[in-house]
């Protein structure tokens, strides 16, 4: 199970935006998925959320773009969890770039786990807590990235 989720892709020509690089909501986009692709593969794929009755919900996003992707590009989208609330939860992204070794955007989602009935912050069960490792140096991001952009070369 992987603590720190990687995902590469290259980008789609319908992530371009009318200036000619990716637009600022595939990003979200990009976030909010590879979110639901690290639970699943940490055994929590939205159909056991929702067999409990309990699951994730954003409360803010915060995103840092720092450089521009462009169409057929490979990306590497990295994510790991930073730490944990009775009720909440910081899942933080970094967008890599390997062909140059560029971050090209930093991001932070707040999760929120609430009764999906209700809607009301409930806390976070044992089994769900226990299945996501917290990563609390965010340069072990950077220097697994670096790493994996020297393998593939």
């Amino acid at each position: 199970m992987p603590r720190i989720f990687t995902h590469r892709f290259s980008v789609p020509e319908e992530a371009i935006d009318e200036l000619g690089h990716v637009n600022n909501l595939k990003y979200l986009g990009w976030m909010q998925d590879v979110a639901i692709a690290h639970s699943s593969a940490q055994g929590w794929p939205l159909e056991r959320y929702v067999e409990i009755g309990q699951s994730w919900v954003v409360k803010s996003h915060f995103i840092k773009y720092v450089r521009p992707a462009f169409a057929g590009e490979t990306i590497t989208l990295y994510t790991w969890i930073a730490g944990f609330s009775p009720r909440s939860s910081p899942r933080k992204y970094l967008f890599w770039r390997a062909a140059d070794r560029q971050v090209l955007a930093e991001a932070e989602t707040m999760w929120v786990f609430v009764d999906l009935k209700s809607g009301h912050p409930r806390h976070l069960p044992e089994p769900v807590r226990s299945a996501f490792e917290i990563v609390e140096d965010p340069g072990e991001i950077l220097r697994l990235a670096h790493a994996e952009g020297h393998a593939g070369e």
